[in-house]
């Protein structure tokens, strides 16, 4: 199959793949206040089903999948469909998000089968203030996990929302993790994703302001641009004298989108071309009709990509304080 290109010229090789909408916290910037309702049992594709979809995928030319959720370990028999995923696809980049609090059993399987880097969603290194962020009072949960990918040679990227009011005084203790660990420490300007969105002007804490932050405390040396693709649409510091990293995300002040190389798919089959775009491609039902083929899947993907916007045109339309996208960041995927 002919590689993915979208109708602005850019290469779509990087796939976010939703395990589950379900979660065991309720995060301020994932969640609104809204009442939110977890997608029906049969309505979320089957494990095979997104096997069958990474197929597609990289035959179509992606070479990275994430997946995502909700919190994928909080649905049972992830660990298996990452083993299934390593044994049928042995050369793909393998990563996955997740918010750690379920993520210590399941280190030595990561490290049996290459996860290429994990994402630990990591707000504050405050007890309290994680537990305000997140709903539950489960940071130890989460620095153990953190100390046993770091043990088990696992490459850690750590991912702030970054959120005036919340986690705006704890900078020293951003900075002195990535001086301490050899990780990245990522900030992302908060987005406002979902209807009831808490987002606001007073709440945004823009990447500007928080690089200026931590050069504060630390000397910042810039890595070049392209040095490493590794870093996404983050930008990345080394701290003099320290073992890891900072990246600042600025999907707001500074978007990427121009670059951007990703699609999403949701835990119950939706394809979206773009985080800020609600126009969703329902796959669920192509992929147990008995008669469409993977040719076929591949097609309505191409048709997709050719449609896919650029997302600072719809922050740009938006109306002032309003949510960019109507669906969640749980019900997306992160």
């Amino acid at each position: 199959m002919r590689a993915l290109h979208d109708g602005h010229g850019r290469s779509v090789r990087y796939l976010r793949l939703s395990v589950t909408d379900r979660c065991n916290l309720r995060c301020l910037y994932c969640r609104s206040n809204a009442r939110q309702r977890c997608i029906p049992h049969a309505q979320v594709l089957r494990y095979e089903e997104m096997a069958r979809m990474v197929g597609i995928a990289a035959a179509l030319g992606i070479g990275k999948v994430r997946l995502t959720g909700g919190e994928p370990f909080a649905r049972k028999g992830c660990e298996a469909f990452l083993a299934m995923l390593r044994g049928r696809f042995p050369d793909m980049d393998l990563r996955v998000t997740t918010n750690g609090t379920l993520l210590e059993p399941h280190i030595p399987l990561l490290q049996r089968i290459g996860m290429s880097a994990v994402n630990l969603s990591l707000d504050s290194f405050d007890r309290a203030t994680f537990a305000r962020v997140t709903g539950r009072d489960m940071l130890p949960s989460v620095l153990s996990a953190l100390d046993g990918l770091l043990a088990a040679g696992i490459r850690v990227k750590i991912n702030v929302v970054a959120m005036r009011g919340v986690n705006d005084g704890q900078m020293d203790d951003f900075v002195h993790a990535a001086r301490s660990m050899p990780l990245d420490l990522r900030f992302i300007e908060f987005m406002p994703m979902g209807s009831g969105t808490l987002w606001s002007p007073e709440n945004f804490w823009s990447a500007d302001d928080i690089r200026e932050e931590a050069a504060r405390r630390a000397r910042l040396i810039p890595v070049e641009a392209g040095a490493e693709a590794e870093s996404g649409p983050a930008r990345m510091y080394r701290i003099e004298g320290g073992l890891g990293r900072l990246g600042f995300i600025s999907p707001l002040t500074n978007h990427f989108c121009l670059t951007c190389n990703r699609l999403r798919l949701t835990s119950e089959g939706a394809l979206r071309t773009c985080l800020f775009a609600d126009k969703e491609y329902r796959l669920r039902g192509l992929l147990r009709h008995p008669r469409i083929t993977d040719e076929a899947l591949a097609g309505v993907i191409r048709r997709a990509c050719a449609d896919k916007p650029v997302g600072a045109d719809l922050l740009r339309a938006r109306r002032e304080g309003a949510a960019v996208a109507a669906r969640q960041m749980v019900g997306i995927g992160g």
